[in-house]
């Protein structure tokens, strides 16, 4: 008989794990296939573009879908073929990548651009709070996309991923610029930067400890020049001090220190940023016509005004002018220079976030789940999410994290 019953509860048993499991596999993320569009880049000499080839290559992989403008990548020496033997597919009108679902690009788009955009669209691109207009803020809004800065992307440890990469560029970069003014080939004194036995070395006055005056630091002490840092933050000297591993010529802004050091070096780098806007313009015009003759000035915080009085706004094309003798070199857009260092070092950043919101079955879950990404959106399905913003324009803001859950 008690055999009898433990046969009935094994049978129970047996239907019980035959029945349909609870609904936690209901809620589990189903990935999403993406379709992608990269257009050529308008913007005047942005020479980047946001995924190299190999990076499209991952995508295609992961099932996704890449549309690309020809020549999109020509300006960083990434040919059409390039990508298209990677999977990408390439299209000769601008309006076809604009079918995409998800834009990715590197300046922020102009007005027609916004024309050809699709309600519900995903945008990926810079911000440029400096010189973004009213039109075309309300014209994404009226669109209804999702629109992510990438200068407000955050890494896991909390720094501004992409402006953390450019700025190591632009800082390597300044010192490599400077070496080439400082040259014959270039009108300049005729200088070598760095130092050989017996001939003192190159002096130069870098004014600012972030991370643009970090990498320029250690470039121009790898190449054995004299460096001297100013900075009004005592943690930001100590943070630049410990960081290169090595003792340096540190002092906080005092007029009279800085104006010596200035009237003596070889080069002068302004690379101090404001949280919001002006740069702080600390070197007079007095101060940089007691410079020494064929001295270069590279001014990094241009788009902000710049830190010498002296800084007028530059290009590619015609990268510096003569002032009190002083070469001037005032461009604002350095990382466009070597555009295929800055291209790998986006991808970098840009691909995982896209495979993440094809793992996570979509760009709301990759909001929800990572704080770095929810920090870079500023428009939310229509609704401006961004407080700065909606300050500048008078426009309403709604808070993010409502908007997700209350669309979830």
């Amino acid at each position: 008989m008690s055999s009898e019953l433990y046969s009935g509860f094994s049978d129970v048993a047996k239907q019980a794990m035959m029945q349909p499991q609870e609904s936690m596999l209901e809620v589990k993320n189903k990935k999403n296939k993406l379709y992608i569009g990269i257009p050529k880049e308008t913007s005047f000499q942005e020479n980047r573009i946001a995924l190299t080839p190999l990076s499209v290559a991952l995508l295609v992989n992961n099932g996704h879908e890449v549309i690309l403008e020809s020549n999109a990548g020509q300006a960083a020496n990434f040919s059409d073929k390039d990508y298209s033997e990677q999977g990408a597919r390439i299209v000769y009108d601008t309006k076809s990548v604009y079918e995409a679902n998800i834009i990715i690009k590197i300046a922020p788009p102009t007005m027609h651009e916004i024309e050809l955009m699709k309600t519900h669209q995903i945008l990926i691109s810079a911000l440029q709070l400096s010189t973004m207009k009213a039109e075309c803020l309300q014209a994404l809004l009226q669109k209804k996309v999702t629109a992510l800065s990438f200068e407000h992307l955050r890494d896991e440890g909390g720094s501004l991923a992409v402006v953390r990469a450019m700025s190591e560029i632009v800082g390597a970069t300044s010192i490599l610029i400077a070496a080439e003014y400082l040259s014959n080939i270039f009108d300049g004194k005729g200088l070598m930067l760095g130092g050989i036995t017996g001939v003192p070395p190159t002096e130069i006055v870098i004014l600012g400890a972030g991370t643009v005056g970090e990498y320029a630091a250690r470039t121009a002490i790898s190449l054995g020049a004299e460096v001297k840092v100013f900075d009004p933050s005592i943690y930001k000297l100590r943070r630049l001090q410990n960081n290169i591993g090595a003792r340096v010529f540190t002092s906080v802004v005092q007029p009279i220190v800085l104006e010596k050091a200035i009237t003596t070096c070889d080069v002068a780098i302004g690379a101090m940023r404001a949280e919001d806007g002006r740069s702080p313009c600390i070197v007079s015009e007095s101060t940089v016509s007691r410079m020494k003759p064929n001295s270069v000035i590279i001014d990094v915080s241009i788009d902000q005004g710049g830190c010498f009085e002296t800084s007028e706004v530059t290009n590619h094309t015609h990268p510096v002018f003569r002032k009190y003798d002083v070469i001037h070199y005032c461009v604002p857009n350095i990382a466009s220079r070597v555009a295929r260092t800055a291209t790998y070092s986006l991808t970098n950043i840009f691909t995982p976030i896209l495979l993440d919101i094809g793992e996570q079955g979509g760009l709301k879950n990759v909001i929800w789940q990572k704080s770095g990404v929810r920090n870079a959106v500023y428009i939310y399905e229509g609704h401006l999410t961004n407080k700065f913003i909606g300050e500048r324009f008078n426009i309403p803001c709604k808070d993010l994290d409502l908007l997700i859950v209350s669309h979830r």
